[in-house]
């Protein structure tokens, strides 16, 4: 009998403590902050996107953005490498109002060419090989293929003086040279700035590479 009594009230306990459990009044909960007092708040971009919100923009000015009666503008270079215009933009920036850089297509010499003019044949050419040879020259070249076929090379030269002398050389054995001077199309560098009146950029200093560089004056930007 006690012990029937025993499992009724240890029943009646649980079920009495699971209705509790289950309708008793929930303690509101404290909202959780989603950052630091002080610090903004994160944004997703979908969020942003679904407000209407546009990204912001960040500029760094070092200086006026127009133009002042009072500016000089000026432009350096040719600088004939990319890194050295760059690394010397970087170093301008902070010490000018306004700065730019601009790319344009620059004739180069390659050298001097010294050469015979193409011969009618192969053969032709070979024979006039064989007399230069015969004259004591060693440093010659029968082209045998592309636009300068039968062409025979007499030397290429960096310096102007030295290809003159080689074809007076070759001249003075009978035959009749020509020179010309090779070039090229290549890329070349130039940085546009601006600055006070009164207020000298020494760019010679902060420049890379600053040989052969040279100054203009120009319009202001």
């Amino acid at each position: 009998m006690f012990p029937r009594v025993l499992f009724l009230l240890l029943l009646a306990l649980n079920i009495g403590g699971a209705c509790w459990i289950a309708f008793a009044p929930q303690p509101a909960a404290s909202p959780f902050a989603p950052s630091d007092p002080g610090v903004p708040a994160l944004v997703l971009l979908s969020e942003r996107d679904a407000a209407g919100g546009q990204p912001a923009a960040t500029a760094v000015a070092t200086g006026p953005t127009t133009a002042s009666g009072t500016d000089v503008c000026v432009s350096i270079g040719p600088f004939q490498t990319q890194s050295d215009m760059r690394a010397t933009l970087g170093a301008m920036t902070p010490v000018v109002k306004r700065i730019q850089y601009r790319d344009e297509r620059a004739t180069q010499s390659r050298g001097y060419w010294v050469f015979l003019e193409a011969m009618k044949s192969r053969e032709e050419a070979l024979g006039v090989a064989r007399t230069l040879s015969a004259k004591g020259v060693r440093d010659y070249y029968v082209v045998t293929a592309g636009e300068q076929l039968n062409t025979i090379s007499l030397g290429l030269f960096r310096e102007q003086a030295n290809a003159e002398r080689r074809k007076a050389d070759i001249e003075a054995m009978g035959f009749a040279p020509q020179l010309i001077q090779r070039t090229e199309e290549l890329p070349v560098y130039w940085i546009d700035f601006a600055r006070s009146a009164d207020k000298p950029v020494n760019w010679r200093v902060l420049a890379v590479n600053a040989t052969g560089l040279e100054e203009r004056a120009i319009d202001c930007f």
